[in-house]
């Protein structure tokens, strides 16, 4: 048969990596929760910038075609 003796010092150092694992697991979990948050406010001024664009496309549309209505009434008179 076979004899399982475990050995202290390999056991410590293995411990020793797991803890080490863990808290930078711990740490990296951390981290993508702050880029999560980060990514979540870029999308949300990417959808109001959207808007204002769409805002601005129909602001100049409306303009232009004012300018050329007055301009083809003063060129027809």
């Amino acid at each position: 048969m076979m004899s399982f003796e475990i050995d202290p010092v390999k056991y410590g150092v293995l411990w020793n990596k797991v803890e080490t694992y863990e808290a930078k697991f711990d740490e990296l979990s951390k981290k993508i929760d702050k880029m999560e948050t980060s990514i979540e406010s870029l999308v949300a001024m990417a959808n109001q910038s959207r808007g204002a664009l769409w805002v601005g496309i129909g602001l100049v549309s409306t303009f232009s075609a004012f300018v050329g209505f007055v301009i083809n009434w003063l060129h027809n008179k």
